[in-house]
């Protein structure tokens, strides 16, 4: 039996899809979210599905000394570390200063400080190990400003270049980081980040979880350091790259009638 991966925001969406696809391949599975029932029900499903080790720890990721307890809860199973996803992460939409500071402050918790602090505290754990892998969930926001979703794109900015720059850094070590950028996928998303009205226009861009995860999964497991799912993004990303930017804010301010 392989090791095991902790997943955050492994409840719902792309992290879901992630925990079954490698406990599919015999990994060991810890998962983080906030809702309890949720992970208690996918690591019974995962346990007798796949029959590997599941465990899980309910806690929110934006409030303060999270990552800690995370990292507590992890250290005190004393099982070895062979990858870590740091998936969880959400948006909130709207005009900068017509939503709450509060909420976008604990949106940049979970999108970066969450991040951040769990790499950085598990990577001696990792280093021990003769292959390990990280894998960091950006989006394809991270290619361009977004009026309407302007800390949301900006927190993944911040994980791209972050996890390259990590990625360099690491090279000649056990371990190896790959960022994963998605474009519009079949999750929450949209509905947390108070997109009701949009909703229905994302749906016809939409990936499924699974599609983004095997595509994720492939690429860590290839050592990549970055990669987009799906065609279309790839163009979009593309463009966001090489268009004048202006043009690019203006699309997205009318996408999301600003």
């Amino acid at each position: 039996m392989k090791g095991y991966a902790l997943i955050t925001g492994a409840s719902k969406g792309i992290g879901r899809s992630i925990a079954n696809l490698l406990a599919q391949q015999g990994y060991n599975v810890l998962l983080v979210a906030r809702s309890g029932d949720e992970l208690e029900q996918l690591a019974a499903s995962i346990t007798t599905q796949y029959k590997v080790d599941a465990r899980y720890l309910a806690v929110d990721l934006s409030e303060a000394g999270a990552a800690d307890q995370v990292v507590n809860w992890f250290n005190a199973l004393s099982v070895p570390l062979s990858i870590l996803i740091n998936n969880a992460g959400y948006g909130v939409f709207g005009r900068f200063d017509e939503n709450k500071l509060a909420e976008q402050m604990n949106m940049l918790s979970v999108n970066i400080n969450a991040v951040v602090e769990l790499t950085y505290k598990l990577l001696p754990v990792l280093k021990e190990q003769q292959q390990v892998y990280i894998l960091n969930l950006a989006s394809t926001a991270a290619y361009q400003a977004m009026p309407g979703f302007a800390l949301y794109a900006a927190s993944k900015t911040f994980i791209l270049n972050y996890s390259r720059a990590l990625a360099f850094e690491l090279k000649g070590t056990s371990v190896s980081v790959t960022c994963l950028c998605p474009g519009p996928t079949d999750t929450n998303f949209a509905n947390r980040a108070g997109m009701d009205n949009l909703a229905e226009l994302a749906e016809k861009f939409n990936m499924q979880p699974d599609e983004v995860a095997r595509v994720g999964l492939k690429a860590l497991f290839n050592k990549k350091a970055e990669v987009i799912p799906g065609f279309l993004n790839k163009l979009g990303a593309a463009g966001a790259r090489h268009l004048n930017k202006g043009l690019i804010e203006g699309i997205s301010a009318r996408l999301y009638k600003l």
